[in-house]
């Protein structure tokens, strides 16, 4: 087990933090789905300038990768820290709660305004501590949720004094496909359900301050996977009969293939541009003005190496 100290989180003696609901004591050796212990299960903190203009700014967002993912989605392409293995050695650095509030600092101190917190959901009394104990520090950052949104809408309420810039992925409109691929059944529904939260608590509007950076609002992230456009065109008919055109859009081609799909049909190439086009228009045609889209080499630049310190450099 990880070191934790004297801290002790009352919510993971009987886990029901995301939609899994194993209900498991964390503490001991009967893990459930992500297979995370009681500690912090952190991987990486890093200074990342890859995110959305606004989230990451011209100095870069402190993130802090969480591992051992609640969802499992076989195209992963942080799959070094997000697989659900108890070999998984990055998910057993002994970070404890001083260190971690040191390295974040110091990324503040190097000019960073926000830490993001990567696949949270199974970690969340973590994060809400990490967040209370920067504060208790002096800091003031904006913090950002980036979540799968494979997560409890009781959980997101518990936030609003938390987190200040939600960024959730929608990754799907068909539930077939979040089966084969991120091995959940209820995907939609659920994305659904958390996100509406996360719109109940910002709203639609991204507000930013003199620098540029978004300090309150959210963003909706969709990965378009190659050879399942259809599935990319109903999500952003779904974002927009159930929010709003209005909300900040973020649709990433940045796609590539992993070594763990090099034998799966379509998601071992890159997403075409006529693909890209074709989810483009739809994008257009529903009336999307807000946000951001990405240049098609984009699969390119995004590729971690969880081995190294600075995994995007």
């Amino acid at each position: 087990m990880m070191n934790t100290g004297n801290i002790r989180f009352h919510e993971l003696m009987n886990c029901s933090l995301c939609p899994r609901d194993c209900k498991v004591n964390r503490y001991s050796n009967n893990l459930g789905y992500c297979k995370s212990y009681a500690g912090f299960n952190i991987s990486s903190i890093c200074i990342h300038k890859g995110e959305e203009p606004v989230i990451s700014g011209m100095d870069g967002i402190c993130n802090v990768f969480f591992s051992s993912c609640n969802l499992q989605c076989n195209y992963c392409q942080n799959y070094q820290i997000s697989r659900n293995k108890n070999n998984n050695e990055f998910s057993r650095k002994n970070f404890n709660l001083n260190y971690i509030i040191t390295e974040i600092i110091n990324c503040l101190d190097n000019g960073c305004h926000s830490v993001g917190f990567v696949s949270p959901s199974h970690n969340i009394p973590q994060m809400k501590l990490i967040i209370q104990t920067i504060r208790d520090e002096g800091y003031n950052p904006i913090f950002v949720m980036n979540t799968n949104a494979y997560d409890r809408v009781d959980t997101i309420r518990t936030l609003e004094d938390f987190i200040d810039v939600y960024l959730p992925d929608f990754k799907y409109s068909d539930n077939s496909l979040a089966k084969e691929f991120s091995d959940i059944s209820n995907y939609k529904e659920i994305a659904l359900d958390s996100i509406k939260e996360m719109y109940k608590l910002v709203g639609s509007n991204l507000h930013l301050n003199e620098s540029g950076i978004a300090t309150s609002g959210l963003i909706i992230r969709h990965l378009i996977l190659p050879g399942n456009i259809e599935n990319s065109i109903n999500v952003l008919r779904l974002i927009a009969d159930n929010f709003s055109t209005q909300v900040n859009i973020s649709l990433m081609s940045q796609y590539s293939p992993t070594v763990n799909v090099c034998n799966i049909p379509f998601l071992n190439r890159k997403l075409s541009n006529e693909e890209y086009q074709i989810v483009l228009e739809e994008m257009e045609r529903l009336g999307f003005e807000n946000g951001w889209i990405q240049d098609l080499e984009s699969s390119e630049i995004y590729i971690p190496d969880f081995n190294l310190d600075e995994p995007f450099s």
